[in-house]
């Protein structure tokens, strides 16, 4: 540490850390996704009291809910730290909440059902972002390339027609070549 640092981060430090992790991943489509999986199995094991009269709301598929709960969850969370399998987590979000429908009282009165449904579809329609171009700072000699993102397919300047390669069969003189 160095003298000028207070030793400890503040809470704007963890705010901005916890930004950029949100931001990379699909965040509101796995929190949507775990809070529709917790009614739908919290519900059929819950029992309402009102004063002498106890309601409980359990059903015959009492272990089908729970599974389908548990489910929903795992699913919510891999959705934020396996963001890679976005697309199968809210494809298996969306059926296990279509499931829940007829298994647990409604979809967890339609609570979970909607919020698994919405964090499903959230979840398959998230894409990660572009990633940032490093500008030239004041640093870089005047006329120094900027790096591109692709070197394949670099992105024309001002006044200049587009760069691409000829990628077709009579490219390099007609022959192919494996590298």
């Amino acid at each position: 540490m160095s003298a000028e640092s207070t030793g400890s981060r503040g809470f704007t430090y963890w705010r901005l850390r916890f930004r950029a992790w949100r931001g990379t991943r699909p965040f509101w489509a796995g929190l949507f996704t775990l809070l529709g999986g917790l009614p739908i199995a919290y519900f059929p094991y819950a029992q309402l009291h009102l004063g002498n009269l106890t309601l409980a709301m359990s059903t015959t598929a009492g272990a089908g809910s729970l599974i389908i709960g548990v489910l929903l969850v795992t699913l919510g969370l891999t959705m934020w730290f396996q963001s890679i399998v976005r697309v199968f987590a809210g494809v298996a979000a969306i059926l296990l909440a279509l499931v829940s429908i007829p298994v647990s009282n409604i979809g967890g009165f339609l609570l979970g059902f909607l919020f698994a449904l919405i964090g499903g579809a959230l979840s398959i329609s998230w894409a990660p972002g572009a990633p940032v171009r490093p500008a030239a700072g004041p640093d870089t000699p005047r006329g120094a390339p900027v790096p591109d993102d692709d070197p394949f397919f670099p992105e024309p300047r001002d006044g200049e027609a587009p760069n691409v390669p000829d990628m077709t069969a009579q490219a390099n003189g007609g022959r192919k070549s494996a590298g």
